[in-house]
């Protein structure tokens, strides 16, 4: 028996802090930006514990005039290459900052190609995400509709149970909510540090699925932006920003390559991933200055 609630927009998601906001851009854009993403953005694999996650990707950014560029830091063996926005994810780009007045200058973009590919359940990494003021994490969606799937972390909901009056734990609060063609669902900082959320394989049958979750042949794509506050120099050799040792421009510092600061850095993901009351300045205050790395089981 599912125990998940099924929400949408206008609901109150995750931590309260998110929420779905369909027809994001207007239809001349919506009408053709999956076919001109799927032609335009520079597709690659992405490894994760040594093996390729199930779905393609590329990352693209806001590049200075100096060449530098925003990095988003989490647990792959090594992001693909950043590129510049391509010209209609930089159109969806400006829609979404007007949406959340907020900029966000990193996308990370993901080509689902058939209900098999997924996304297991996470908190996003927030070591480089900017935190003064809060910025949200938006994901937009394009193509085949699939559902988002919101757990609540297993340590905030037994702490619930716990002060609840009946002596059985209840499962975990599970939020099922389905991503339209040209919606977006905006995650609020609350929400990502209690809630886990991921997008499941759906192995039905075509004859099964609604035409909204066959459009575009089943192929979805997704775009994750964010407002990133860490940066590396156009050689890749320098790093500073938020999540960084070196906080501003003027005290970068070098890209470090070692195993002992990755497996810190790996470390620190872990417990984020795993803790709703995770400590943020106590993890990540001091920086890291790794940037590629083999992962661990977190």
């Amino acid at each position: 028996m599912s125990h998940a609630q099924t929400l949408g927009a206008g609901d109150a998601l995750g931590a309260g802090d998110s929420y779905l906001t369909l027809d994001v851009v207007p239809p001349e854009l919506a009408e053709h930006a999956f076919e001109s993403m799927r032609d335009e953005v520079k597709w690659d694999v992405m490894h994760h514990r040594g093996g390729e996650v199930p779905r393609l990707v590329a990352v693209e950014g806001e590049v200075g005039p100096d060449g530098s560029f925003p990095i988003y830091r989490h647990p792959a063996d090594e992001s693909p290459p950043l590129h510049p926005f391509s010209p209609t994810v930089e159109a969806i780009r400006q829609h979404v900052q007007k949406i959340l007045q907020h900029p966000v200058n990193h996308v990370l973009i993901q080509f689902y190609r058939s209900g098999t590919d997924y996304i297991s359940e996470h908190s996003d990494k927030t070591i480089d995400v900017v935190r003064s003021p809060p910025s949200n994490i938006v994901n937009v969606s394009l193509g085949a509709q699939r559902t988002m799937v919101l757990r609540m972390k297993k340590d905030r909901a037994h702490s619930l149970a716990d002060n609840a009056e009946n002596s059985v734990k209840p499962p975990r609060p599970t939020q099922r909510i389905a991503l339209p063609h040209n919606s977006m669902f905006v995650m609020g900082p609350e929400t990502n540090a209690k809630w886990l959320h991921g997008i499941n394989q759906d192995k039905r049958f075509i004859t099964m699925k609604s035409p909204a979750e066959t459009f575009h042949e089943g192929e979805r794509i997704s775009l994750t932006f964010r407002h990133i506050g860490t940066f590396l120099s156009a050689d890749q050799s320098q790093i500073w920003g938020q999540g960084a040792v070196g906080k501003t421009k003027e005290t970068a510092r070098p890209v470090v390559h070692g195993a002992k600061e990755s497996e810190e850095l790996i470390i620190a993901f872990g417990a984020e991933n795993h803790q709703s009351d995770f400590d943020w300045d106590a993890h990540y205050g001091t920086g890291f200055d790794v940037v590629n790395f083999t992962t661990k089981d977190e």
